[in-house]
């Protein structure tokens, strides 16, 4: 998920359209003469020459493993400046109103999706508007209500848990300390960096599944643990710079460097990549793979941003929605 400063990003970004077309434009392909080089520094292909498979010009195996640790930077930099073009609306995709909203829909989107969570929360903060209500609930109540949402069970105990150590500790407030927060149940320092950058505006890195996946991906880092990737990525931008760059990463995995299938080819930082020819390298066939507004779907929130909504995003439906 998220949140890189789950304070949502709010200037107008171009329509979905036009961004699949201008991420196509930027990719590298077939138009170049001899002697030239791609954006990333590595020579370009023939003219003519396929791109794909294993005649492609540049492959997950000819990344700079000769980098500087100067070049990294720039580099790093530079692929978080086009994502802030491609993704200037970017937002926390968890609804949310307070801290303590955000801090219970973080610890709920562990395993599951920030659409289901968006979709289940509205039914839990009605009925338990405040931690000292939570901390009262019926576990069996609450676990009903959470149910969609996947280990259910579990996720119920950390609310109440946490609401608990909230309305005991804290006087019913979520604090604003990453070393308070790591203290309550079910919150680790992904959440806590989540709640302190997005609802403090407090700079924190975001180390979800998406984050991990796209920084080893760019060779910013060949660690595997999470702390550890954070501090290498944290290494390489300025502190104020962390929330905004989790919120472009994690965006760019959920719409097009996808897990399984990433769609290089509508990648507006294809140039930039080392790992570029891992996915679908056709422009054609890349776009079919686009997902959320890019792919011209609905988003995860039910209540996105206005600018979102401004640059051609969807609401997603409530839960139990047809059509």
């Amino acid at each position: 998920m998220v949140i890189r400063r789950d304070s949502a990003v709010g200037e107008q970004g171009p329509d979905s359209g036009s961004e699949t077309a201008k991420a196509a434009k930027r990719v590298p392909v077939k138009k170049t003469t001899s002697g030239k080089k791609t954006a990333a520094g590595r020579p370009a292909p023939a003219e003519g020459a396929p791109v794909g498979g294993a005649a492609r010009a540049r492959t997950a195996g000819d990344s700079p493993r000769g980098e500087s640790r100067t070049a990294l930077v720039r580099r790093a930099r530079r692929i978080n400046r086009e994502l802030a073009e491609v993704y200037p609306y970017a937002h926390p995709e968890l609804d949310f109103d307070s801290p303590f909203q955000l801090l219970v829909a973080t610890v709920l989107s562990a395993q599951t999706t920030d659409l289901r969570v968006n979709q289940t929360t509205p039914a839990l903060f009605a009925r338990y508007p405040t931690p000292e209500d939570l901390a009262a609930a019926d576990p069996e109540e609450v676990e009903d209500i959470l149910r969609p949402c996947g280990f259910f069970r579990a996720k119920t105990r950390s609310v109440i848990g946490l609401s608990k150590a909230l309305a005991e500790e804290f006087g019913g407030e979520v604090p604003g300390r990453l070393e308070d927060l790591v203290k309550l149940p079910g919150v680790g320092r992904k959440t806590a960096f989540v709640v302190l950058g997005n609802a403090f505006g407090r700079p924190g890195i975001t180390v979800d599944t998406h984050f991990q996946r796209l920084v080893r991906r760019w060779r910013w880092t060949d660690e595997t643990d999470p702390d550890k990737i954070e501090a290498a990525v944290g290494a390489l931008f300025p502190k104020s710079d962390w929330t905004d760059l989790s919120h472009h990463v994690i965006w760019h995995g959920r719409r097009i460097c996808h897990a399984r299938k990433p769609a290089c080819g509508a990648c507006p930082i294809a140039p930039l990549c080392p790992a570029y020819g891992e996915g679908e390298t056709d422009p054609e066939k890349a776009k079919k793979l686009l997902k959320y507004e890019k792919g011209g779907f609905p988003g995860q929130r039910l209540r996105p941003p206005q600018a979102y909504l401004d640059a051609g995003g969807k609401p997603a439906p409530p839960l139990g929605a047809t059509g």
